[in-house]
């Protein structure tokens, strides 16, 4: 594939504003594209940055206008919440074209898959998909046209689909993400979302608090006690379990957490994931979302644990943990999680064998 020179980012949230931003810091030329034209308007007179990076920043194109955004660009960037990409593939399969490179930023769990199969059954062309486990940077909005950003995410694993594609990819995004790192494939990525494993199990179990303050307290910091932090390492020994079987070499989730940048080698080697918590320096000042239907249950439930267990009951791994947070989505959100989240016929993977599994990969 040629140098990448010209980029469509697609979502105007925290990751999207913070990529738009840096790559035009970097010099590319980079199309922002938001469905909403009152989130744009915010925007239109510069990205301020504040942290790692400053200044006030304005991207080539700030548009509604798909077409326009991604006409002629080398690198379509998805930058959106999981539970978007249904719609962004069913509106973009007709405009790609196939020597564009399609970037999922983050992918989640399952993305890729389930993204390639969403152009398929609309008739786009085939063409190279890749994903990321989490943002490029660790990043949250902090007013009107200001994204804060904390750090970027180091040792960010990367994966192709199809993964023989993986390291080219590697080296032709390099000067835009240096911190990317080669993963085997998106089944490694997918089961490194650590997203999954944090925000379930911090909502859930503090959703009288949630409720009542609308979530006027620190996510990281205060509500993972010592007991929501057992639950998060019985969800991460039943994730490892299901990697085992379908042969993933995985790190344990406090391992991930500390090659991310997020906690400091003390907490790793304490193997204490409450005091990993406490010590995530850059998750110190992050509060809580002010009701629990937000994406740390809608996609990091229905796009997170609902694929891993989805993956565990292909692999024969019984998932109870994850399935009782599961089921509790469910009912305080009123959604069939199992029914409605990313399951194994929506990553186009219903009745494949384990055996049979590397080939869809």
């Amino acid at each position: 594939m040629s140098e990448i020179r010209r980029i469509a980012v697609l979502g105007a949230g925290n990751g999207g504003c913070a990529a738009s931003a840096i790559l035009t810091l970097k010099g590319y030329e980079v199309r922002m594209h938001s469905r909403s034209e009152e989130r744009l308007a915010l925007l239109r007179g510069g990205i301020s940055l504040r942290g790692a990076y400053g200044g006030v920043v304005k991207p080539d194109l700030i548009t509604t206008d798909l077409s326009a955004a991604i006409s002629g660009a080398d690198l379509v960037m998805i930058v959106v919440p999981a539970v978007a990409h249904d719609g962004y593939a069913r509106v973009l399969a007709p405009i790609l074209k196939p020597n564009q490179l399609i970037y999922l930023n983050p992918g989640h769990t399952g993305g890729a898959l389930h993204f390639a199969t969403l152009l398929h059954e609309a008739g786009g062309p085939t063409l190279p998909l890749c994903e990321s486990v989490t943002l490029t940077y660790i990043c949250r909005m902090e007013g009107e046209g200001a994204v804060g950003v904390y750090q970027e995410t180091t040792n960010l694993r990367f994966a192709a689909l199809p993964a023989t594609l993986t390291r080219e990819l590697v080296e032709l995004l390099h000067p835009l993400f240096p911190n990317l790192r080669p993963a085997a494939n998106v089944l490694e990525t997918g089961f490194m979302n650590i997203n999954a494993l944090i925000h379930p199990s911090g909502m859930l179990m503090n959703a009288g608090w949630i409720e009542f303050t609308e979530g006027d307290f620190l996510f990281y910091k205060e509500s993972i006690t010592p007991a929501v932090a057992s639950v998060i390492e019985e969800v991460d020994t039943e994730r490892l379990a299901i990697c085992e079987r379908l042969g993933l070499q995985v790190p344990a989730f406090i391992d991930y957490f500390y090659e991310a940048g997020l906690t400091t080698e003390s907490a790793r080697d304490s193997r204490s994931v409450y005091r990993a918590m406490r010590e995530s320096g850059p998750n110190q000042t992050i509060k809580s979302p002010p009701s629990l239907d937000h994406r740390y249950v809608q996609e990091d439930v229905g796009y997170g644990l609902l694929p891993m267990s989805e993956f565990g009951r292909l692999a024969g791994v019984q998932t109870p943990v994850m399935d009782s947070l599961i089921t509790l989505a469910s009912v305080v959100l009123d959604t069939d999680y199992r029914k409605e989240g990313l399951t194994l016929f929506r990553m186009g993977l219903e009745g494949v064998s384990l055996k049979k599994l590397p080939s869809f990969i």
